[in-house]
């Protein structure tokens, strides 16, 4: 039998500037979650140009290309996130966004432009046998009622089956090129806590007839950090971090509350439960330990990522064939973001994966960020190799 030949990264050199052209204009033009309408419009117009399927206004604007070569029934698919963040961009880059305030300053742009290069390989070799199904995703940084539920609810994977799927994300301070595999649990679950305390009122020279909310919510922001301490398992991992703290508007007046907001962070269900119900019952101890009470809103976010073992290990010798072992992170360190992928894994087995934006490089959401062209070509060498290889023509 002919041994077949699977994609290099030197198979896409030729398409290199067009690809670069491609994520410039997509970061020149970024737009917030549920507001992708140019962005989405933009890609589904590529992928049509090649000869796709394409489906839009998946679960909003989202964008579904499907390719089917030989008579295989097997499928797999492949997601790429498109909505930006609200950031003033200060990069100074001749390609700055245009729209003030919108930035895509997590590599959404890169990770569009590496779907569509493989997108364009796939189309022009159609090395493999079966259906190929390329997500493109709105509003992953929603962080509710994300793009990725809106997909799922709208019939993702009824109407575009996908015997696995696979997604990436770039990883700065991590060397450009070099790809990042974790079996099981990858990234965290996020919940917010909003809390707002109800003291009671009064004159800051007589502290003694008033129920401070200040003095309970600062004593309660120290008191928050026992929790990981002496509620978690220590060989688990967990992060409670109170980001806001709002109260008063006088330095001589005790206002009559105080608000404050909680990211928290876990690995398993087991510790997001505990922390939950820990959370909550020592914000109602403490506050009625001073006389005052609190209003408590548990929101939860998106669930803890974890990638199926076989996928993973897939994934992870595409990328050895690709760029050699010595490019290739495994097992790559737990990192306490979160991820809407998350929700795919729940319903297909997969591997999110992620791909080093380079040493030194600003990190992600900041408004220095820009997601490295050099990694264009490596990643849609990946994607197409990984598609090649998993819809083989000669796979049983």
């Amino acid at each position: 039998m002919r041994e077949i030949r699977y994609c290099e990264v030197s198979d896409l050199a030729d398409v290199r500037e067009q690809l670069a052209d491609i994520r410039h204009h997509i970061h020149q033009h970024p737009e917030l979650s549920y507001e992708e309408v140019d962005t989405s419009r933009y890609v589904a117009q590529k992928l049509e140009s090649w000869g796709y399927r394409v489906t839009r206004n998946v679960g909003g604007h989202g964008v579904v290309a499907s390719l089917t070569a030989g008579s295989s029934r097997r499928t797999v698919g492949v997601r790429a996130d498109m909505d930006a963040l609200p950031i003033r961009e200060q990069t100074g880059l001749a390609y700055a966004s245009v729209h003030d305030g919108k930035m895509h300053a997590c590599g959404h742009d890169g990770h569009t432009a590496v779907l569509l290069g493989a997108a364009q390989q796939l189309a022009r070799t159609r090395n493999f046998d079966g259906t190929v199904n390329l997500i493109f995703q709105p509003a992953e940084e929603a962080g509710s009622n994300s793009g990725a539920e809106q997909m799922i609810a709208d019939g993702l994977f009824e109407r575009f089956p996908c015997d696995a799927i696979f997604g990436l994300h770039n990883h700065p301070g991590v060397a450009t090129g070099t790809f990042g595999f974790r079996a099981g649990p990858l990234m965290a679950a996020c919940d917010t806590v909003r809390i707002r305390i109800h003291g009671r009122g009064g004159h800051a020279a007589r502290p003694h007839l008033a129920v401070d909310p200040v003095v309970i919510g600062s004593s309660l922001v120290m008191a928050l950090q026992t929790v990981v301490a002496r509620n978690v398992d220590p060989t688990e991992a967990a992060v409670v971090t109170v980001g806001t703290f709002h109260a008063g508007f006088a330095p001589n007046v005790i206002p009559e509350d105080a608000t404050l907001e909680l990211s928290v962070r876990s690995f398993s269900a087991t510790v997001r439960a505990t922390l939950e119900t820990r959370i909550c019952a020592l914000v109602k101890s403490h506050t009625e330990g001073y006389g005052a009470s609190a209003d408590i809103e548990y929101i939860r976010g998106y669930p803890v990522l974890v990638n199926s073992e076989a996928e993973t290990e897939f994934a992870r010798g595409v990328a050895e064939e690709l760029v050699g072992a010595g490019q290739v992170i495994s097992p790559f360190p737990p990192i306490a973001g979160s991820e809407d992928f998350a929700y795919y894994l729940q319903k297909v087995p997969g591997c999110f994966i992620r791909l080093g934006n380079g040493e030194g490089k600003p990190m992600l959401h900041n408004a220095k960020y820009d997601f490295n062209d050099d990694n264009l070509t490596i990643g849609a060498a990946f994607w197409t190799r990984l598609v090649e290889r998993f819809l083989a023509k000669d796979r049983a």
